[in-house]
């Protein structure tokens, strides 16, 4: 499990080092793993360091200072680099260091300073562009000359022939705790951040902005305290994810009830029976229309379908709105599964009916509107671009709020239970923004919910607490989604359906 951190904690960690006067040897490592991964891109690129360009964008604080002391290494080892100064001032040490390696220095203010067409010329004729301007303290938006210049390296981006940017602990514009960008950013190929992942990384448009990401260590691990976002990884995903034993049967390996679809959306159902099979649940309980239940007989013949109640039916968990909101008798089935007292996957419809307040064991799964909507019942006034700019401080805010546990679907999926913790899951690929990619997602996690909800001792082996677990058990789900889109797409346009019949093939992929 991979695990991120606010600014500030990294920065605490740092602290009594720096108070023991080891700031040169926390930069030496950093400077050290930053040349390495420009190293190896320019390997990429032209075949060798040698003879490689480098244009450095250099800040005051030691974010800048970092890419003084990395290009001075690659100078030594035959890079020609330019260092564009974008302060008043910079790391004297590191601005020393580059200067005696043979680096050329410019100033974009102050005296004589260099024209905003005299840089872009130079990152036009760069192979790596090395993003040192603003660091985790850095706050607000770019300004002046020096936005002008990050938004001409970022209309490089549409050249065949461009330079690649490498972002020194985060691209600047992007806060290290949420990862609102700003309109300024710059925006990046890779980034080398030290100590810690920082979590805005791993959050909306701050990991859009950051391209690959490397975490380099430089001795302050051990101090970082409790992380901020924690994200799963394959092994994670192989602890998860059940495999049954020799004496299961349908009963035990998951019973899923689902509410889903009406007349006027049967299609939502059946894409969510559909993933929930193909994970392997015990089996599935579908209420609602008979029109539907023929559909969902048709695709899934294995599906118990009927008109019944919630109460009738026993199961171990309930996926409960997709595709209801039209239906008064689906609403009403929706409104009993929220209270029938077992985990709930509450999605679409489901989420206008909800109780004032829930359990950690029922999962909401808002996209951004549907939050701002849900905050707007609370009392609260959210705009939907408020919080698709910095979501993790909201899905945490929902969570304590409703007392359940949340999944806010994005590029980055973010799931916070109302203890505090939250996950972040970014396996997947723009092409599941389709219409009926949701309902997939729902099923997966519903049947997630039936089949290991029940079973702590796995979530405890992995470090998860016992409240925790539904939110873990939504991040492997999303995780599964997402590396079932990217399965099914094959770097194209994918149909939601296409998702669903992925996922055996993505669950093999991390189990086998």
């Amino acid at each position: 499990m991979l695990h991120a951190y606010t600014g500030s904690a990294v920065r605490a960690a740092e602290q009594p080092l720096l108070d023991q006067g080891q700031g040169p040897e926390l930069m030496a490592r950093a400077a050290l793993g930053l040349a390495n991964v420009v190293a190896a891109t320019l390997r990429t690129r032209r075949g060798r360091v040698y003879g490689g360009r480098l244009l450095v964008l250099a800040g005051a604080g030691n974010n800048g200072g970092d890419a003084l002391w990395a290009a001075a290494a690659l100078c030594r080892r035959g890079a020609a680099a330019t260092a564009v100064l974008t302060g008043e001032r910079a790391h004297p040490e590191g601005l020393a260091a580059f200067s005696r390696a043979g680096g050329r220095i410019l100033r974009l203010t102050g005296k004589f300073p260099a024209t905003l067409g005299q840089c872009l010329q130079l990152a036009r004729g760069a192979d790596v562009v090395l993003d040192g301007i603003l660091g985790t303290g850095g706050r607000g938006s770019l300004r002046g000359v020096t936005a002008e210049l990050t938004a001409g390296i970022n209309a490089l981006r549409s050249r065949a022939s461009r330079p690649a940017v490498v972002a020194c602990d985060l691209p600047s514009g992007v806060d290290a705790d949420t990862g609102q960008a700003d309109e300024t950013v710059l925006l990046a190929d890779a980034t080398v951040t030290f100590g810690g992942t920082k979590a805005g990384l791993w959050c909306g448009p701050g990991e859009g902005s950051a391209g690959e990401i490397t975490l380099v260590r430089i001795g302050v691990e051990d101090a970082l305290g409790a992380p901020t976002l924690s994200r799963l990884e394959a092994a994670d995903l192989r602890a998860l994810l059940p495999t049954p034993g020799r004496a299961d049967q349908k009963y035990s390996r998951g019973v899923l009830g689902v509410v889903a679809g009406s007349q006027q959306y049967p299609g939502a159902a059946q894409l969510a029976c559909a993933a929930a099979l193909a994970c392997g649940v015990g089996m599935i309980r579908y209420l609602g229309p008979s029109s539907v239940a023929a559909l969902i007989h048709a695709q899934s013949p294995e599906a118990v379908a009927g008109t019944g109640s919630v109460g009738e039916s026993r199961v171990q968990a309930w996926l409960a709105g997709p595709g209801t909101n039209d239906d008064d008798e689906q609403l009403r089935r929706v409104r009993d599964a929220l209270e029938a007292g077992v985990p709930v996957v509450a999605d679409a419809g489901a989420l206008t009916v909800l109780p004032a307040r829930l359990p950690a064991s029922v999962i909401l799964t808002p996209h951004a509107g549907e939050l701002s909507t849900l905050f707007s019942r609370l009392g609260r006034d959210v705009p939907r671009a408020e919080i698709e700019a910095k979501g993790l401080p909201y899905a945490r805010e929902a969570a304590s709020l409703t007392g359940a546990t949340v999944l806010l679907k994005g590029a980055s999926t973010l799931v916070a239970s109302p203890s505090g913790r939250v996950f972040s899951q970014a396996e997947g690929t723009p092409w599941l923004a389709t219409a009926g990619s949701g309902d997939t997602l729902a099923g997966i996690l519903g049947a997630l919910a039936a089949a290991v909800g029940r079973d702590e001792s796995v979530f405890r082996s992995l470090g998860i607490g016992a409240e925790d677990r539904w939110a873990a058990i939504g991040a492997a789900g999303a995780s599964l989604h997402g590396r079932a889109g990217v399965l099914a797409s094959g770097n194209g346009p994918l149909r939601a359906l296409d998702i669903a019949a992925s996922v055996s093939q993505a669950w093999r992929s991390v189990t086998s």
